[in-house]
Parts: structure tokens; C-alpha cells; sequence
């Protein structure tokens, strides 16, 4: 499938209306694609298990597919899926209106927009160094209109050198989850790799959600190019750090060939420490556009069953 990009600019005070374009232009695109066994068709079906009652086999389903599919009903208990978002500042990079908050949030906009339509429960966290916001999941239109509503204050008002706190954060919204949940975290990472004590604590909080039952993707939410290619032009620049205020100045060329590799470095032990701990991190470029986001939650959905 090819990746559609929107322009973030139209999309504000409209995110219902974006993350169902999104979506809908995901689910054809599914139809056409080497990954159509993930499609969201069956959103009001359930794989059959031995033992079910056979009155609620959907037969018209089973002649197109081959295969058992028993109808879901309201009442029945779906996942739970809570979104953790990081809203510090380094989330604000490269641009004002096209950065990786911008991307996050979209993208869990879309993720929510699919799960209301399978009928499946999500809450919501924000936070920089402390916990702003926390939400239980719950599947119902106002609760998903409240939640656009509080993702659309934060693309109106960005936030000035606020800090990250994400081994802090995650052991709260640890402690605020009550039930079993797959925990959806959208971060640039930007603390973890502050120094090797900062990555063993992020490590730390994400065996409390793993303790406590839950199911962990993390999208590791990058500007590709910058941020791990450090595509520059060849020339002085002073950069800033947005959580602090700190700045450096360096000419491109001279430092290039270090950070690529201390950057590769970094994320490698990350990569190895998530598949340690069996929980799946995602590359998010934000170039790439939400369907390589989408399509990772849906592979992890159908594993959950």
C-alpha cells in the first residue's frame, strides 16, 4: 500500500473528519493488498471457537471466506486499548503545524476511529514529565468526541520547553490501569537516551505494564531524515535543545559520521531490549504517513484475537 499524507494544516478543528479518511482509505486500500487477511470487515465478528453456539455462525461469511465467524454482539467484552502519549516539547520538532506531536496524534486519532468502529474500549494519556492527562477506555461517540476535543487543544497550543518523564509517566499510568489493556505509546524516546540510567528506568516501567498483564506497542515517533540520518546541509548550524533551552553549535560534516552511529548504537539496544522483553517497538517516520501505523496495530489485534 502506499502512504498517504494529509496536510496537517486542514486538519485542525477536524480531526474526526481526518482520522475517518484516514481509515476508510486504509480499509480499501487493505482490499487491494498482500495484507487483505487483516481487514477490518469483520469488525462485527469474532473467529468461532469449538464449543460456540453454532445459531450464531455467520454462514454468508463462511461461503466468501471459508472460514468460522461467529456474530458479536454489543455486550460482549472487546480490547481495551489505552493511547500514552508524549506531549513535551521535543515532540514539536522539525516544524510548527508538520512535527511529530502533530503525527502522533493524528495517527492515535486514527487508530480510535478504528477501534470505535470494532466496537473496542480506548482511554487516553498525555504527558511530559508528570501525567497531564488520564483516561479510562470506554467505546462510546461522546467519549471519543471528548478525547479529538482534548487531541485538538494540544495542536492549537504548543507546549514551551516542557520535559519528558516517560519512565515516570508509564509507572503511573501502570498504577491507573485496572484492567488488562493493550497500552499504545507514542513517544520520540528523547529521554531514554539521555544516558544509560535513563534507558534501565524506561525499561523498568514498561516490566510494571508487562507485570500488570498488558500488552505494550511502542511507535517510536522519528523525522527520519534529521533525527537518524542527519540529512544537513553541509554547513555551521547552532542547534537547540526544545526541552531545555541548551544550545550547540556545530558544523554538519564534522559530526555526522559519530551520531549516525551513536544513534544506530542507541536503538539497537533498544530494538534488542524490546524483543527481550516482548514488547513490539515501531519505527514511525513521520514522512511514511499512517498506514504503516495502522497496519502494526492491526497485526498485533489479530494476534491478541
Amino acid at each position: 500500500m502506499q502512504a498517504v499524507k494529509y496536510d496537517n494544516e486542514t486538519s485542525f478543528g477536524n480531526l474526526e473528519l481526518l482520522a475517518s479518511q484516514v481509515v476508510e482509505g486504509f480499509i480499501t486500500g487493505l482490499h487491494k493488498s498482500p495484507f487483505h487477511g487483516f481487514s477490518v470487515e469483520f469488525a462485527e465478528h469474532r473467529q468461532y471457537n469449538s464449543g460456540d453456539n453454532v445459531k450464531n455462525i455467520d454462514w454468508k461469511l463462511f461461503a466468501k471466506t471459508d472460514k468460522l465467524y461467529s456474530k458479536r454482539f454489543e455486550e460482549e467484552t472487546n480490547l481495551r486499548c489505552q493511547f500514552v502519549i508524549d506531549v513535551s516539547s521535543s515532540m514539536y520538532f522539525p516544524e510548527p503545524k508538520n512535527n511529530k506531536l502533530t503525527f502522533s496524534i493524528q495517527a492515535a486519532a486514527s487508530l480510535m476511529y478504528l477501534l470505535k468502529k470494532q466496537r473496542d474500549a480506548f482511554g487516553l494519556s498525555l504527558f511530559t514529565d508528570e501525567i497531564l492527562l488520564n483516561s479510562p477506555a470506554k467505546s462510546t461517540t461522546v467519549h471519543q468526541k471528548f478525547l479529538f476535543a482534548k487531541l485538538e487543544e494540544l495542536l492549537e497550543k504548543p507546549k514551551v520547553k516542557a520535559q519528558t518523564n516517560i519512565s515516570g509517566a508509564l509507572h503511573q499510568v501502570a498504577d491507573l490501569i485496572h484492567k488488562r489493556s493493550l497500552v499504545v505509546i507514542f513517544s520520540d524516546l528523547f529521554n531514554t537516551q539521555a544516558s544509560p540510567e535513563q534507558t534501565d528506568q524506561f525499561f523498568d516501567a514498561l516490566q510494571h505494564l508487562k507485570f500488570n498483564k498488558h500488552e505494550i506497542v511502542v511507535f517510536n515517533v522519528v523525522d527520519q531524515a534529521k533525527e537518524v540520518a542527519f540529512d544537513f546541509e553541509n554547513r555551521p548550524y547552532q542547534f537547540i535543545d526544545m526541552e531545555t533551552g541548551d544550545t550547540i553549535k556545530v558544523h554538519t560534516n564534522q559530526v555526522k559520521e559519530n551520531y549516525k552511529a551513536a544513534v544506530a548504537t542507541y536503538r539497537q539496544q533498544v530494538a534488542l531490549k524490546c524483543a527481550q522483553y516482548k514488547v513490539d517497538l515501531i519505527d514511525a517516520d513521520i514522512a511514511a504517513g499512517f498506514y504503516p501505523v495502522l497496519q502494526a496495530y492491526l497485526i498485533k489485534r489479530q494476534k491478541l484475537g
